[in-house]
Parts: structure tokens; sequence; C-alpha cells
């Protein structure tokens, strides 16, 4: 029992938080044994006492906040531990409670609950968006390890989501932005439907307070206006299922102004358009009963094409379960419905809190706990592939779309994806190694391209070669965070070797003109060089070298200096050969397009590595030629037969039929492959076209060109250089 005295608050407040801490104590008693109780009040009096000289922004004294975050919790039924870590969750962060001593006073899994909720405020950012995403990074994984977390998370955004009147305009609308794009979404994905909507409710009005004013008040209107019509249908399915002898219990519900809001948005529909503001949901005993209720219902009034969903055989993602359908009802009226087990229904309401709110053997809540389990095990796996707390961020943000659809393994086994997913989405989903390895996929027994977007009911089969890697153009069309942080990581591995690589040609080189002979770097040199540059490690220079984030003039002088051996000479090294087979860490400019044969100079960039231009390319010709020379790289052509480059070429040409393929024909004669073409009506007499060609040199490129002149529909003839 908590007295008002004791309490160390102002009076003024003392009576309300003590009757708010008993009402609380009793609620968890209901269902936590009676040795639990005496620590949920241990852990709410040390609280008290940490917070005792802060209050909120309302005025009211701080420790209002963690008390009301342990009553949602306790709606929920979460046990003791969650519970205490409620009352405690903001002890380290703004009181300077350490975790140890939390652990000594009650114990390691409390203070492991209490440290996934702490910000990282001691740690150094570069800006305000990397510190909140290395925050969200430590919280999901925290989660990862211990789902509560993120249920006492979502509990405290709620009660401030809940009492955000107090705080100015312009933290309102971050932290309503924040609440919709990040803990909105995850309590929707861990099927916490209740708390998912509340979150879009609040979020919306402190981001679009005007809307959501004229919303509310539509919303009230039509409520009185309908309140007729609804009535009736719910009085007749509520007969109908009475006549087919199936015991349902009915309700009408309401959708959420969030809710509306977004139809509205996507739809482009005004309000007066949005009929389907209220739907049914009918509560029955089993399975098989859902489907006679189905039945019933579509005896009662005319489905809606189209509209059917069944969520009880191929279940959400969360775990939620229930057979959707749309109706026709009186008057032309929209009506949506929702048909679902009483089982089904609590873990539509509770989602991954159903474990701890209806201790029952039934497998649906086993099968909730299960896909939880499995969602936070990929999150742990896109954090190992992801390179900064940035990119996993944006890799979860991707994952948390509400949309999804299911397709088929050549087996039979269903995978859920979100909307819009692609073939590689499907072949990660599978396994990372199918989807770095896919190079063609057959959907529904038709080879289709990869980029190809998933429809539900799809069977998909990957088709795999051992030598196949991923195409960084997968980025552009996958949506999945598991498939883009795979990509990304193989690339950064790829481009990391590739870099060494070049770094060590660089390097060299460096050591040649300083050296007026090649030499060999000794290794003391090299130990004693890394100790002056600790903690990297001799592949991290040289890939820095060969990305250009340092100079290999000025390691390589520093290394003979340590070796002992540095002496000034004037001789040049000999150029660097450029095969066009060295990988990301080459490039080669898009502002000059240069193919074999073009006079070439290389340009390292920083991040970038070497890039090849032309010599009489602007980027390296004009004012940066004379202010960054150190950077410029003498290089020569050394590429292999067969190896062939893209150059982009534009024909003027008679605009009269059959032209294109004429000119196609007169390509593939000279022995070189079409990439890309793109025509333009220039007049009506003349078509442009643009013509990405592949050839192997210069020489091939002027064979090509000649082809093309020898053709009388061709009017004129030039080589595209950007």
């Amino acid at each position: 029992m908590v007295e008002a005295a004791d309490l160390p608050v102002p009076e003024a407040y003392a009576q309300q938080v003590a009757r708010d801490a008993n009402i609380l104590l009793a609620k968890a008693s209901a269902y936590l044994k009676a040795e639990d109780i005496p620590l949920l009040e241990a852990a709410f009096r040390f609280s008290a006492e940490c917070h005792q000289t802060q209050f909120r922004q309302s005025g009211e004294p701080y420790i209002t906040h963690p008390l009301a975050v342990a009553d949602i919790l306790a709606d929920h039924h979460l046990d003791t531990q969650a519970l205490m870590a409620a009352f405690l969750h903001d002890t380290m962060e703004d009181t300077g409670v350490t975790k140890l001593e939390l652990s000594d006073r009650f114990g390691k899994h409390v203070a492991e609950l209490v440290d996934g909720l702490s910000k990282l405020e001691k740690l150094e950012f570069q800006s305000k968006e990397e510190a909140q995403a290395e925050n969200f990074r430590k919280m999901l994984m925290a989660m990862a390890r211990d789902v509560r977390v993120i249920l006492v998370k979502l509990a405290d955004r709620l009660h401030n989501m809940r009492t955000l009147d107090a705080v100015r305009e312009d933290k309102q609308k971050r932290i309503a932005a924040e609440t919709l794009e990040i803990y909105a979404p995850i309590a929707n994905r861990i099927g916490l439907h209740a708390i998912y909507q509340e979150l879009e409710d609040w979020g919306f009005r402190y981001l679009h307070p005007k809307r959501y004013e004229v919303l509310n008040k539509a919303l009230k209107s039509a409520r009185g206006n309908r309140r007729e019509v609804v009535g009736k249908i719910l009085d007749a399915i509520k007969q109908k299922l009475a006549d087919a002898k199936i015991n349902a219990t009915v309700y009408g519900r309401e959708k959420h102004l969030a809710s509306i809001h977004k139809k509205m948005h996507e739809k482009h529909l005004s309000f007066s358009e949005v009929l389907d503001i209220y739907g049914f949901r009918v509560i029955v005993d089993d399975v098989s009963t859902c489907y006679l209720a189905l039945g019933a219902l579509h005896g009662l009034y005319k489905p809606r094409p189209g509209a059917f969903k069944d969520y009880i055989a191929i279940p959400k993602p969360n775990g939620y379960q229930s057979l959707h359908t749309a109706l026709t009802g009186p008057y032309g009226t929209p009506i949506e419905v929702q048909i679902r087990t009483h089982d089904m229904h609590k873990v539509a309401q509770a989602g991954v809190a159903s474990h701890w709110m209806y201790k029952s053997g039934d497998e649906s809540f086993g099968d909730v706990q299960q896909k939880t389990h499995q969602w936070l095990q990929s999150l742990l796996e896109i954090q190992s592939m992801s390179g900064d707390s940035v990119e996993f961020l944006e890799h979860i943000k991707v994952d948390l779309f509400p949309g999804e659809v299911y397709v088929f393994t050549p087996k039979g086994k269903i995978l859920t994806l979100p909307q819009g997913a692609t073939t590689v989405d499907f072949a990660y989903a599978v396994h990372s190694d199918v989807g770095n390895r896919c190079i063609a996929a057959r959907i529904n027994y038709d080879l289709m391209p990869l980029r190809t977007v998933l429809k539900t009911g799809d069977q998909v089969e990957i088709i795999t070669a051992t030598t196949a890697r991923p195409n960084p153009n997968w980025l552009n069309f996958v949506v999945t965070g598991k498939a883009r942080s795979h990509i990304r990581h193989f690339l950064k591995t790829m481009r990391y070797e590739e870099a060494v690589h070049l770094g060590e040609r660089l390097l060299a080189q460096a050591a040649r003109a300083l050296m007026n002979q090649s030499t060999d770097l000794p290794e003391e040199a090299w130990d004693r060089y890394l100790r002056e540059n600790a903690p990297s490690k001799r592949e991290e220079i040289l890939a820095d070298i060969g990305l250009g984030k340092r100079l290999g003039l000025v390691v390589a002088q520093r290394l003979l200096t340590l070796a002992g051996l540095f002496a000034v000479g004037e001789a040049k090294s000999g150029p660097i050969l450029i095969r066009g087979t060295e990988g990301v860490a080459v490039q080669f400019a898009r502002c000059c397009n240069p193919i074999p044969g073009d006079p070439i100079i290389g340009l390292i960039k920083q991040g970038q590595g070497l890039v090849i231009h032309t010599h009489d390319c602007p980027q390296v010709s004009g004012r940066g030629y004379k202010l960054d020379p150190d950077k410029l790289l003498e290089v020569e052509w050394d590429v292999p037969a067969g190896k062939l480059f893209d150059v982009q070429i534009k024909v003027l040409a008679m605009h009269e039929r059959g032209v294109l393929a004429q000119i196609a024909a007169a390509i593939s004669e000279a022995a070189a492959n079409i990439e890309n073409v793109r025509m333009d009506n220039e007049a009506d007499r003349y078509t442009e076209i643009s013509f990405t060609v592949q050839v192997e040199n210069r020489q091939h490129l002027a064979k090509v060109m000649q082809s093309l002149r020898s053709l009388e529909s061709v009017v004129r003839i030039n080589r595209l250089k950007s």
C-alpha cells in the first residue's frame, strides 16, 4: 500500500499519485503472484525518489509518467520485470543511476530492459539524425533479445503522445512524425492493434492539426446521419446468423481518423466519398464456423468482387487471422466485415502481448511468438549487414510497410513480402546465398526478369549460378531491408577488396617514382608505419589509397623514410595499365565515356577510387587540373581482346519506314551490340536516334560509324561524350 505522506512529491499531487499507484498495484495483483507486488512497490518508490526533483512540462511530478507507462502495460498483463522496467525506464537516462546499481537492487533482467530503453547520450554523433538512428538501432537490438523492451517503449511513447499538448509546436510535429514513421508501424508489425491505432491517431492529430479538426467534426456529423442505417445492417446480420444457427457476437466498429485520412490521401477521395467508415466484426467459436458465417453473410448481401481476403489460411506476418469481406448493403452502402474466432480476436487486439494476457496452450498464440521471433532475428541479420545506424534504420523502415503479398515456393511454402517486392526480394527471403547467386526466375512456370514485381498467389522458382554475384542495379528495384542490406554488404566487400589491389599498384608506382627504380617496401617499415597510424591495418591503408582517401605518394614517402631508403628522385614512374576488368575501384567517367584508343588520364577521387577520363575532358583539362595536379595519374590502356565498352552515338536519319531496322542491321554487321536505343522526332522529315553500343575500342567504333554513313537514310552521325 502506497501512502501519500511517504511520497517525495509536492503535497498538491501526493494524494492523486498515491491513489493511481494503489489502483495499478491492485490491477497487477489480479494476475501476478502475491510475492511480486512488493517488488513492484519497491521499484515505484525507488523511481519516485530518483525523479523527486523533476517535473514534466505540464507541471506534474515526473513520477506520473512512469506510473502511467506501467499502467498501460498492466492492461496488457505484462509480467513483473516489465512493470518494474516501466517504473525505472528513465532512471539511467535522467537521474544518473547506473546499470550496475539497478542490477544489484532489482536483478539483471530488469537492468537489461532499462538499459535497452536508455538513449546513448554520452556518445558524440555527427548529426541529430545519426544520434536518432543509433538510438533506434540500440533499442531494436535490445528488442531482438527481449521483446518486452519494445512493449515498454511503445507504452512510453503512447503516454507521451497522450500528453503532447504541453510541449512546443515544433517539437510536437517532430515527435508526431517520428511516431508515424517508426513506432506506429512497429506496433502494427508485432500485432498491438489498439496501440497502433491510437498512436496513428495522435500522430495525425499533431502533425496535421487542421486536417484532424475538420475530419473529426465531419466524422461526428456522419456518425449521427448514418446511425439508423448502421443499426439496420447490424440487426440484419445478427438475424441472418441466428437463422443459420451460428452462435456469434456481432458489433459495429468505426474506422479511426488516421485510417480515413490515409484512404482519402492515397485514393484522392473527399470525406463524403469514403463510405466505408463503419465496419462490422463477427466473433464465432471455431474456424469452421468462420466460413459458415461468411457463406451466410454472402447470402444476405452481395459480395464485392476481388475484395475477399482469407487471413485464416494465410495469416499476416504478425500472426493476425481473420476473414475479410466487402459487401454491398441496403441503399448501396459499402459494408466491411471481419470474421474471426475468440482466440483470433485476442491475438488481433494484443499481438505478441497476448502471450502475457492470455495464458493458453492454443497454438495461435505460439504462432504469434514464432513469427515475432523470426522478424526479430531478421533484424539481427540486417544489422550485421548494415554499414552504419542510418543505413540500418533505412532498411528497417522499408520492412515496416503495412502492405503484403503472399507468394509460394515450388514446394508450396508461403512467403510474405511487402507490396512491390520483386523476384530478387523473394530470392533473399529464401536464403541470402540464393539471392547472391540468382540469375533468373520462373513465375508461374514462365521465365521472367528479376525486376518483375510479384503478386499474391504467384509461384516463384529462382534459378541460380555458382559464378553469379549481386548486381548494383538491383538496388534500384528491391524493396525489402534484407535484400538491400545483403546487396550493399556484398558490394562494399567487393569494392574494398578491389580498392586494396588498386592501392597496392598505386603505392608501388609512387615508390618507383621516388626511388627511380622498382623497390620492395620492407616489413619493418610497414610495422612502424602501422604503429604510427593505429588502429589502422595494412589493408585499410591500401584501400584508402585505392579509394582516394590517402595519397600513395605521401604513404610511400613515409614508408621509405622509415626504412632509411628515401632519396629525392626526379624520374617519373611508368603508367598504370587499365585493363577494364578492375571492378568498382576503377571507374570510367560518365562525362567523357573513354574507350580503348582514346588518350586517357586517371584522377584519384575520394571515396570513388581511380576515375578514368579522356585527356580533353573538361573535368581534368580545366580548372581542376591546375588546382590539384597531385591527384592526376598517368594511365594507359592494356585491354584483353573481347572486352566491350559502352559508347553513345547520335544518328540523324530520314524519317521513313524501316529506318531503325536498317541502322540496327548496320550496327550488327559491324560486330557491335546495341545496349540501348532512344528515338526523338526532330521534324517531319528527320528522326534523331540515340544509341548506346558496345565496342572493343576506338577503331571498332570507327568501323561502326563508317557502316552507318554508308546508309542513304543517315544524314549525320556523331559520338556523344556526356
